[in-house]
Order: C-alpha cells, then sequence, then structure tokens
C-alpha cells in the first residue's frame, strides 16, 4: 500500500499559506485544515511562528494520503513554488 495508511473516513488537504509578515508563501499538509491553519496563527507551529498572521490562499483535498504528501512534496520544489504563486496571484496580493 506504498507506505501510506489512508482513512475513507478522512480528507487530505495540502495548502498554501501567504506571511503578511514578509509575503513568504508555506506549503503544508494536514487532515485538519481549520484547525492546522488556527495553530500556524497561534504561533504553534514551529517553522512558522516568526511570520504570523498567516493568511490560507490555496489548498487541495484529497481521499489518499499518499497522492496528498505526494502533491505537497511537489508543490515545495521550487520552480513549481513559483508556477503556483502565479496560478493564484490574484489570491496573495
Amino acid at each position: 500500500m506504498r507506505g501510506f495508511e489512508s482513512r475513507p473516513d478522512l480528507m487530505y488537504y495540502v495548502y498554501a499559506l501567504k506571511s503578511r509578515t514578509n509575503g513568504d508563501l508555506y506549503i503544508g499538509f494536514t487532515t485538519d485544515l481549520k484547525e492546522r491553519f488556527m495553530l500556524h496563527n497561534n504561533k504553534k507551529v514551529r517553522s512558522t511562528k516568526a511570520y504570523v498572521p498567516w493568511k490560507l490562499v490555496y489548498y487541495e483535498a484529497y481521499f489518499d494520503k499518499f497522492d496528498a504528501t505526494k502533491r505537497e512534496k511537489k508543490l515545495k520544489m521550487h520552480r513549481v513554488k513559483e508556477d503556483l504563486k502565479i496560478q493564484i496571484e490574484n489570491s496573495i496580493k
């Protein structure tokens, strides 16, 4: 099963946040998008706490965990991340 256990009762989300502090784009993965977004803005995520507040600018939902984590890794690649910025340009202004 490719090393990932998907659960039929969960959705898997890949998301992009934009820092309102420095304009950086952060790509992440979660099963609870609302809760994870709250954790980012409440400085509970070590890698993003210095750049709060964050704005949710993009997300994708998947039924399969493997597909979601594969997409997250791809979006974190510099060239793909730059393409995503262009795709959601109006959202991240």
